[in-house]
């Protein structure tokens, strides 16, 4: 497929872009904590520019001080951060990208710890529980707050960008203003539509006045904020049409409020273009640009939305994270050389809001292009045991450094447990990640060995200089649970590669997220299924965005949830177990007449054992005493998230 309106230019007020690729706002915590960008800052947008997107919008920067959402969010409330924006403009430039700075006053969306201050919002409505109530803006302050953006849009200006953008989304200050649902004013700034519209409108007046058309101005906005009672599409197209009379020169379509943030990061099930009709009804309102965003990985459908004209731009925000050079490698017809997101959420989104720098589960180098990937000072016969994505990934990393190669796979595929991780509903991309990092360690030159088990034997006859252990992890058997060897008990990953077959009617022990998945596998292909759990509910270690649509899922499903059962007993047909909530309950329950029951409690590293506390690691300890480097990644540490396994895996690599 060619991606011919893709890479056609675009003019957006006075800025021309030389793509319709986009690297959208995202929270990174790259910044340092005095409010000024970082040399990883810069480094980390100027990769994206090598990798050739058109315009770069760099993070939500604070306007007003009193109004720091985070500890590392950038700051424009005074000249401080200029100099250090300039570096990343100039970065960018260089490459050719145009480059846009978000300003934003996160409102009741803020922390009033971090910010020193009191946040505020159109009214003292609380945004979510946990939150700090918002204390309302006086009338007077805003106007005081209006003549923040324009100072703010002057330094950024100064700092060398081409282009802001005002922050009018997802349940911030100004969102607060636009939406009946959180602006309960009564003043000139509450009530009508003009009323609610008016604090937009002189924002974008005094950031016009202010930059005197010398740089562009865009307003971030919400197809919907996908809550009762608050802006729905029919809204916001009359909003979109207000903005562009107001004098923006493009708008960045989002979507939703914090409330529902499933639809603001949406995870791995949600597919790009699910917010395509709302934003293509904005277009049609509209004969500014409109930017489209919303999980969009491979241009494919980001390329119909331009050449049918339902939008101009599409940012690709997560995959910019996984993959820097995407448009790079789409105008090199190399798509299969892309590294996708898998949209799982642990280290963007995670990271982002503990105030921690993002890094990513398929990217490792997320947070670290500063520092390169330096050629080996001395060329090593490299040995990486297991074919995971830990071992992968360790594997292609130490080639591309110069080092010699060969990973050993003990079956016939690739992938390890992350390959079944994709089997569950909605989590087939997964295997995009899989794939991508075959490729990977193709083209670079991994000799690699299918079918093949090592042992210590086998390297006393052919030692290598540095040996990565990525054996990975095997179902969790609990001994002091009866009958958790029983042959008529199917583990939960034969259930998934379909190794082994189930009856209708099944029982899966274990309802975090690897059984709770497991449980809806099965239902979807019209199994009759309950799955019994320990802890109070189902699901509790599953991310809050997944976990969203994994419970309708099992609700959809009709799949029955025993929770606080701590199982004693597994029978063929059933199990027995213990009132885990209250523990002077000494009744024994049963559970029975099940055609299978299915183990899928977690997972336990391979070659290890317990001598107390102590985990004694088997396999490592015996090639010690024969390989003069050893190193142990991944779950063959301890089972853990991916996230661990491909940094923990890099970390190594770059060690060698």
């Amino acid at each position: 497929m060619k991606f011919n309106a893709m890479f056609s230019p675009i003019q957006i007020g006075p800025m021309t872009v030389k793509n319709r690729f986009v690297v959208p706002p995202m929270g990174n915590n790259f910044a340092n904590t005095d409010g000024t960008w970082s040399e990883q800052s810069a480094a980390y947008y100027g990769e994206r520019a090598k990798g050739q997107f058109g315009l770069i919008t760099i993070e939500a920067s604070v306007v007003h001080q009193g109004a720091k959402g985070g500890p590392r969010k950038p700051c424009l409330y005074n000249d401080d951060s200029i100099e250090s924006l300039k570096r990343i403009t100039d970065a960018c430039h260089k490459e050719g990208a145009k480059v846009s700075v978000q300003l934003q006053n996160a409102g009741p969306e803020g922390n009033a710890k971090n910010a020193g201050a009191p946040i505020e919002a159109a009214t003292a409505i609380q945004s979510s529980d946990g939150r700090d109530i918002p204390v309302e803006v006086p009338t007077e302050k805003v106007y005081e707050l209006v003549k923040g953006y324009g100072e703010a849009a002057v330094r950024a200006m100064k700092g060398g960008v081409d282009a802001v953008e005002i922050h009018m989304a997802h349940g911030y200050l100004v969102n607060s203003f636009l939406s009946p649902r959180t602006n309960k004013r009564v003043d000139e700034f509450g009530g009508s539509f003009e009323n609610r519209m008016r604090f937009s409108r002189l924002i974008i007046e005094e950031v016009k006045a202010r930059t005197e058309g010398k740089i562009a101005v865009l307003a971030r906005i919400n197809s919907t904020e996908d809550m009762f009672g608050g802006l729905d599409n029919h809204d916001m197209c009359a909003i979109a049409e207000y903005l562009e009379e107001c004098g923006v020169d493009g708008l960045h379509v989002s979507r939703a409020v914090h409330l529902k943030d499933e639809y603001m990061w949406a995870p791995t099930g949600i597919h790009g273009g699910f917010s395509a009709e709302l934003v293509e009804n904005i277009k049609k309102c509209v004969s500014i640009p409109v930017i489209t965003v919303g999980r969009y990985t491979e241009p494919q459908f980001a390329e119909i939305m331009v050449k049918k004209g339902r939008a101009d731009l599409v940012a690709f925000g997560r995959q910019s994270l996984a993959d820097p050079h995407m448009p790079l490698k789409a105008m090199e017809e190399r798509l299969e050389d892309m590294t996708p997101c898998i949209a799982c959420l642990q280290g963007c989104v995670a990271n982002m809001y503990a105030g921690q720098p993002i890094c990513c589960l398929t990217n490792p180098v997320l947070g670290r292009e500063s520092e390169g990937l330096p050629l080996a000072e001395k060329k090593k016969k490299v040995y990486v045991i297991g074919g995971g994505v830990a071992g992968m990934c360790a594997a292609f990393t130490a080639k591309r450094r110069g080092h010699d190669v060969t990973l050993f796979e003990a079956t016939d595929r690739l992938g390890g447990n992350m390959r079944l991780a994709a089997y569950p509903p909605g989590k087939g991309d997964i295997t995009n990640m899989i794939r991508s990092y075959i490729v990977k360690c193709e083209k670079a030159g991994v000799d690699i060995k299918m079918n093949t088990k090592v042992t210590a034997e086998m390297l006393k006859s052919d030692t290598p200089d540095a040996v990565i252990l990525a054996t990975g992890s095997e179902t969790l058997i609990l001994p002091f649970i009866k009958g958790i060897q029983n042959p008529d008990i199917v583990h939960g990953v034969d259930c998934l590669d379909g190794s082994r077959s189930v009856g209708h009617k099944v029982l899966v022990v274990g309802g975090g997220m690897v059984g709770a998945e497991t449980a809806e596998f099965l239902a979807e292909q019209g199994h009759d299924v309950s799955v019994i759990e320990m802890r109070h509910e189902i699901g509790p270690d599953v991310i809050h965005e997944h976990r969203i649509f994994l419970m309708e899922g099992l609700e959809k499903y009709g799949v029955q949830k025993i929770t606080d059962a701590a199982v004693s007993e597994i029978f063929s047909d059933g199990v027995s177990y213990k009132n885990a909530a209250d523990k002077s309950d000494e009744t024994l329950y049963e559970v029975r007449g099940f055609d299978t029951v299915v183990l899928s409690m977690g997972f336990s590293s391979r070659y290890t054992h317990r001598e107390g506390q102590e985990v004694v690691y088997d396999f490592a300890d015996e090639l010690r005493a024969i390989v003069p480097e050893v190193h142990v990644v991944g779950d063959a540490v301890r089972a853990r998230r991916a996230l661990d396994a491909t940094k923990e895996a890099y970390d190594v690599a770059l060690k060698l």
